[in-house]
């Protein structure tokens, strides 16, 4: 089932084993992310341009579905 998992989500197999193991030892809140240790890199023209790229979608950046 991890395989399975690892494929559709393109992920390593371990990722998936670590995710189950810290869902089945703590519970869903451990699987929140805790987001970036350190302050953002980008300037503020920088994210704006990323904001724009990331509402075009992964089609148009040569991705063959939506994920």
């Amino acid at each position: 089932m991890n395989q399975q998992v690892a494929i559709a989500l393109r992920v390593s197999e371990r990722s998936v084993e670590r995710w189950r193991r810290a869902w089945r030892e703590r519970g869903k809140a451990r699987l929140l992310s805790k987001g970036s240790p350190g302050g953002p890199r980008l300037g503020q023209a920088q994210i704006a341009r990323l904001e724009r790229e990331l509402e075009r979608g992964p089609l148009v950046h040569g991705w063959t579905d939506q994920r």
